[in-house]
């Protein structure tokens, strides 16, 4: 009898989702009834607004919306993506280049899959999100690590970035605000970055998905509104999920220049076609509909984002940047690391993660997922309760 063929090599290499895992494990342990806090996954706690969720129940009365609709998308969800991106990005940009995905998720895989041929080299700042790695391998491409750590509070220069680029470098991830550090880039360090990019002809894959989630006055400049003349050469990516509190809905999207836009509706169309036409009559009512339970959202985690950093902050050993943007605080934790806790010595930072969830039924999600080993990244999208509660027992098990 003939051995069964191999199965895929390149499926066989992609690692699994590390903050879904650590989340997975997490509920599991609540589900046997321990008391577990999880601060691993990037997903509001509070309910998609009403008035949203009321768009979805009218949708579903129109038998219109249980066929088949243009694989890029809903015409005027295209045409709200494109106001949006007007006015959050600074890009005036035609419906036609708008590709409605499924989830963000889906924008980032078309992304990577319209603008890398094999063995291209790209440029991917660390701490970075564990799913850009993987999409990267995914097109054949070659991730290159470009490390900012604490004390440029999580930022690459473009001292950095061009002395990681090569003659194969042809892509650069720029995220701002970051997952999973929550930085946000300042206008000046925005437009340096495009420019260099700009000026070595470098696609941009710039993802937005957080840029309605800032602080303290800070605004996530779009690097096409820094670089106008970059947009011919950077997607852009987005999507309803963050902002309004719509995970489940998996509605995302990307917008770009005409020829790389039809390279992925292209993909699409065979991929997945369109998107639930119900969950984009959501998306379409979140963004044309009133900002209130968006601005509230944002009220609440700066609130939880202050408390977090300030908790934190008393533990011995642990330095906390503040983060502007996004939902998410990543301490730097190697002064823990080496150092015995509850009779155990943890020499990195998933060890220390497991300790944590072991000791105090704290799920956290170590560094390793999005970089080096010695930083621990939180979410602060979580109840204030369980936020402080969480936090305490922290500050209980390296006292």
């Amino acid at each position: 009898m003939t051995d069964r063929a191999p199965l895929s090599r390149k499926l066989s290499a992609i690692a699994e989702s590390a903050t879904l895992k650590v989340d997975a494990k997490a509920k599991a342990l609540k589900a046997e009834g321990k008391a577990v806090i999880s601060y691993a996954a990037g997903e509001p706690d509070f309910a998609t607004p009403a008035f949203v969720v009321d768009a979805a129940a009218e949708a579903l009365k129109d038998p219109g919306n249980f066929r088949y609709t243009p694989a890029a998308g809903l015409p005027a969800l295209r045409e709200a993506i494109a106001a949006k991106t007007l006015r959050d990005s600074g890009l005036d940009v035609p419906a036609s280049r708008v590709v409605v995905t499924n989830g963000g998720k889906q924008a980032v895989y078309q992304a990577f899959q319209a603008v890398v041929n094999p063995g291209d080299e790209v440029l991917l700042p660390a701490p970075y999100w564990t799913t850009y790695p993987e999409a990267i391998r995914l097109a054949d491409g070659v991730p290159v690590e470009v490390f900012a750590g604490a004390d440029q509070d999580y930022k690459v220069t473009v001292e950095q970035l061009e002395a990681a680029r090569t003659d194969r470098t042809t892509v650069l991830v720029f995220v701002s605000p970051s997952n999973p550090t929550g930085s946000v880039y300042t206008p000046e360090e925005t437009k340096a970055i495009g420019e260099w990019a700009l000026a070595h002809g470098i696609w941009v894959i710039s993802d937005e998905i957080y840029q309605n989630l800032v602080y303290e006055g800070a605004r996530a400049m779009s690097i096409v509104e820094a670089v106008p003349d970059l947009a011919e050469q950077t997607i852009l990516l987005n999507g309803v999920a963050k902002t309004y509190a719509m995970t489940g809905w998996r509605v995302g999207w990307m917008v770009g220049p005409a020829d790389a836009i039809s390279l992925a509706a292209n993909l699409q169309s065979h991929l997945s076609s369109n998107v639930n036409n119900v969950a984009q009559r959501a998306a379409l009512a979140a963004l044309t509909g009133s900002q209130t339970d968006a601005e509230e959202m944002r009220v609440a985690f700066d609130r939880r984002r202050r408390l977090i950093v300030g908790e934190l902050s008393k533990i011995p050993g642990v330095e906390v940047p503040n983060p502007l943007g996004a939902f998410y605080v990543y301490p730097d934790v190697r002064g823990l690391l080496g150092r015995e806790w509850a009779g155990r010595t943890p020499t990195t930072s998933l060890e220390l993660a497991d300790l944590i969830l072991d000791e105090a039924e704290v799920a956290v999600v170590p560094g390793e997922a999005f970089g080096p080993s010695g930083y621990l990244r939180l979410s602060y999208a979580l109840g204030d309760d369980a936020l402080l509660e969480g936090v305490q027992r922290l500050q209980r098990l390296f006292s």
